[in-house]
């Protein structure tokens, strides 16, 4: 009979002829699945320590393998580790050097577990990590957003509905809109990884093991909050995957309209910011072009993340109970998406102080849109007009003031008056942009006043969250 020899596959006994080359390449993964060896290291030791408490395997084998595991880390930390395409994956790559390394110890890891649990572990594991480090560039995103609010916490601005000039705010409070957006994307963020913090190591392929193993022991080592209660779901589930997809699909959204916003204003046709110039590129032909490449291309990457949400939910649509390979599919869509929201994060936390308002070009904007229209509406209203009255007469008022060129405050009172006798000489200093943004002074509204108090309010749940 054939001896296996040392390149053949842990599941070779079964099979009387090796594996061709081209199925070799197309089922295996080692090549995007390596980088969560730290995870698999981490798991594999833990696993062994809570062998060797069970009496599963000996103090010396956990020995061994403790020292086998620290070699490997040095080797792959110092780019001397060979991956092989042989072997698969990360888990058997490890396996396979550690058996090298320590001899039958290394064989005796694998006892009550499967490759099925350990990758779920291992995955679970890496993303924990990668949503602990979105967090905090999240945090270093905000922090940056809230002190360029706070810098032009009572700069005035148009904001817009339907892209049309709608109201005065300032570019503050504008800017804090933003911020609620990704104190959202934190919550989510924060929810999915609740979710994912459950180990499902121990289920091994599918039904659990005929070992006497302590589930808990390992939860407690990896700080995981508790373990996944079946053992058919532990290794088939790929839901938080997919909610980390739907959170960064969220996020990717909120930087795209972001990007929008950003593109538009440096329009010269809006002109209201400035970026910085390293985070913009020129023109091969056109001298005079300054382009806003980084929130083009965070639009660009947006869909890119919507396309992995969806790849996900139909990479686990029609998969019966449990696990399957098409489940290896899961980790190029999902590693792409971390790698794009940490790159978005990083990059977007070093753009912001470097954008520069134009208050000029915002001041001149609101002279163009009656954006103070509403206001003279409420004035009319607190006056006893009804408010349907108010806004007809309004509406009389800016109907006249276009025909003539000019914004409303620059019609008398004379002619004001004739669209309300209600009208009286304090309508002007109702009018002016100030007043505008002075008379919104409540939580939520855009008073420079109330603008830096929503900052105050932020930095504090940011320190003590």
């Amino acid at each position: 009979m054939n001896q296996p020899n040392s390149t053949q596959y842990t599941w070779a006994g079964r099979f009387s002829e090796p594996m061709s080359d081209l199925v070799k390449r197309y089922t295996a993964s080692v090549d995007f699945d390596k980088r969560m060896w730290r995870q698999d290291i981490r798991g594999s030791l833990a696993h062994a320590r809570m062998l060797a408490k069970q009496s599963i395997i000996s103090a010396e084998d956990l020995a061994d393998i403790q020292r086998g595991m620290a070699q490997i880390v040095s080797e792959i930390e110092a780019g001397t580790f060979e991956w092989s395409l042989d072997l698969e994956d990360v888990h058997l790559n490890i396996e396979k050097h550690l058996t090298a390394l320590v001899g039958d110890a290394g064989k005796r890891l694998h006892t009550g577990r499967s490759r099925n649990d350990q990758v779920a572990t291992d995955i679970r594991l890496y993303l924990r990590d990668s949503i602990d480090d979105i967090q905090v560039m999240l945090k270093q995103f905000q922090r940056a957003l809230l002190d360029l609010a706070e810098r032009e916490a009572a700069t005035p601005m148009p904001g817009f509905t339907h892209l049309q000039v709608a109201q005065p705010i300032t570019f503050g409070h504008h800017l804090l809109a933003w911020f609620e957006m990704t104190r959202r994307d934190a919550e989510r963020f924060a929810d999915v990884r609740r979710r994912t913090n459950r180990l499902p190591l121990g289920a091994a392929a599918l039904a659990g093991t005929t070992y006497p193993i302590d589930r808990e022991f390992v939860a407690a080592e990896l700080g995981f909050e508790g373990v996944c209660e079946n053992s058919l779901d532990a290794v088939s589930d790929r839901d938080f995957a997919i909610e980390f997809c739907a959170a960064a699909a969220l996020l990717m959204m909120h930087f795209s309209r972001m990007s929008e916003e950003l593109v538009l204003w440096m329009n010269p046709r809006f002109g209201f910011v400035k970026i910085a110039d390293r985070f913009c590129t020129g023109s091969s032909i056109m001298p005079q072009k300054k382009n806003p490449d980084v929130p083009e291309l965070a639009r660009g990457k947006t869909g890119r993340v919507y396309g992995h949400l969806t790849a996900l939910l139909t990479l686990m649509k029609g998969q019966p109970l449990a696990y399957n390979k098409d489940n290896q599919e899961d980790k190029e869509p999902l590693f792409d998406a971390v790698d794009t929201v940490t790159d978005t994060l990083r990059i977007f936390a070093d753009m912001i102080p470097g954008i520069t308002a134009r208050p000029d070009n915002m001041a001149s904007a609101l002279r163009q849109g009656f954006a103070t229209a509403t206001d003279l509406a409420d004035y009319l209203t607190r006056k006893g007009l009804p408010f349907r009255d108010a806004h007809e007469a309004v509406g009389l008022a800016v109907r006249r003031a276009e025909e003539l060129g000019v914004d409303l405050p620059q019609l008398s009172l004379t002619e004001l008056q004739t669209f309300s006798p209600l009208i009286g000489e304090d309508i002007f200093g109702v009018l002016t942009v100030e007043g505008s943004l002075a008379s919104r002074n409540h939580i939520g509204g855009t008073a420079p006043a109330q603008v830096r108090a929503a900052i105050e309010r932020a930095r504090a749940r940011l320190s003590g969250d």
